[in-house]
């Protein structure tokens, strides 16, 4: 039996009066359930699980050689690492805890003291230096921060893509790690910390000679000092890049490589896919591009100007900047050369590596597992939670556990018998000049 359309029009009016005579309350109460579990799902948050738990810590899963005596000596007496890591309650979510380190951060106050540096093709890099006694309120300031017969230990930051020493995950290093009267200096990259282009030669993601410059600078100026150096994100890269490259051959005495991305193609992929990680490689373009405007008369002559303007990700950037001042062939030709992966296997320095399973940056599908397992010297650390550089911890977030699980390694590593000690002779030192600036 058909109905006529004058009967159908009549059951739609009927529907339709039934559904006005539900409250409003019940669709904007239904719409917000609907958008709360988007927003749920989408963020990745996982307060629920978190509440279901109590909030207990999730631990830490280490990969390391089944000969290691790094894991056995060092890791295995680090109870901060050993017990795991419980998030914020309010910041239950990879993507909550990464936004609010970058807007927010909760970092210490404190003032570093800056000396220049210039490297032998010209170049300028900013030490930023932090003492004991600018974190303690002391009165003393010493303004020789690098001296011969000093044997405090000294901790080389190492900054990640658009970062530099007023960041606040780095401020939060630095201070905690001057708290235990250690000696830390930010290398920042080139370009970075206000401090002008005075050369041809840029830095990229894969480029470590100006670590290895300033690692042996400080070794020679305080021979007695341990070397320590903490890499994050890109200078997590960096770090491990330049211990392969260097072997046996540095002065650096341990280390620590937080949330590496470890393998560029891949990671440039990675941040190419899903909506949320859309945003991220686009942040991060916006980065680049504000330090490209800084530096717009290099780059317009070394580079392709108007094509770094219409950059809408880090793909886009890196071909028509450092790929160009690099002098590399192709994008996936300097992401295959500046991935330290291919380098962990020759690391000989005690290497704490720190992941996390749901950093929306730094992808786990790049962690090269099993070359970490074949190297004696390296401990890799994966988390269940933390987001990229981020490992809020208590109510306030007043904290970054991965901070104090690096302060906790280096200072176990320093009291062992396990530091590396340089086993080659030194190539010539090169040329510098430096200049401290109040």
């Amino acid at each position: 039996m058909e109905l006529d359309a004058s009967s159908t029009s009549n059951g739609y009016l009927f529907i339709l009066k039934g559904l006005s005579l539900i409250p409003i309350w019940h669709y904007l109460l239904t719409l917000t359930t609907l958008l709360t579990c988007f927003l749920y799902n989408f963020l990745e948050i996982h307060f629920l699980q978190d509440l279901f738990s109590g909030f207990s810590c999730s631990p830490a899963e280490f990969s390391y050689n089944s000969c290691s005596q790094i894991y056995d000596a060092v890791v295995s007496k680090c109870p901060i690492l050993q017990g795991g890591y419980s998030v914020t309650p309010w910041l239950s979510s990879p993507h909550l805890q990464t936004i609010f380190l970058n807007f927010f951060g909760n970092a210490p106050s404190f003032k570093y003291k800056r000396q220049l540096f210039t490297t032998s093709d010209g170049g300028t890099l900013a030490l930023d230096w932090v003492t004991s006694s600018d974190v303690s309120g002391s009165v003393h300031h010493d303004d020789d921060v690098v001296t011969k017969d000093d044997s405090t230990p000294i901790v080389i930051c190492i900054p990640g893509l658009t970062s530099d020493s007023s960041s606040p995950y780095l401020k939060h290093l630095a201070y905690h790690t001057a708290k235990r009267g250690w000696k830390v200096v930010v290398s920042n990259h080139r370009g970075f910390g206000g401090v002008p282009i005075t050369s041809d030669c840029f830095y990229n993601s894969g480029w470590t000679e100006d670590t290895r410059t300033v690692v042996n600078y400080l070794h020679k100026q305080n021979p007695k000092a341990p070397l320590f150096i903490v890499g994050t994100s890109i200078g997590a890269n960096i770090l491990v890049k330049y211990l392969g490259e260097d072997g046996e051959n540095t002065p650096v005495a341990g280390a620590v490589a937080v949330c590496s991305p470890w393998d560029l193609l891949i990671a440039d992929r990675f941040i190419s896919r899903a909506p949320v990680q859309k945003f991220y490689n686009k942040a991060l373009a916006g980065g680049q591009k504000d330090y490209a405007k800084l530096h717009q008369p290099q780059f317009t002559r070394l580079a392709n100007w108007e094509g770094i303007e219409k950059a809408l990700s880090v793909r886009d950037f890196d071909d028509h900047a450092t790929r160009m001042v690099g002098k590399y062939e192709t994008v996936d030709t300097y992401y295959r050369r500046c991935s330290s992966s291919t380098y962990v296997q020759s690391v000989s320095v005690p290497l704490l590596c720190i992941s996390a399973l749901d950093d929306p940056v730094c992808t786990t599908e790049a962690i090269p597992w099993d070359e970490c397992k074949a190297n004696k010297n390296i401990v890799l650390a994966t988390l269940k939670h933390g987001g990229h550089l981020a490992f809020f911890e208590g109510i306030t977030a007043s904290s970054l556990w991965w901070v104090r699980a690096t302060n906790e390694f280096l200072g176990v590593l320093h009291s062992s018998h396990y530091m590396h000690e340089q086993k080659k002779v030194e190539c010539l030192y090169t040329k510098h000049t430096i200049g401290l600036v109040n």
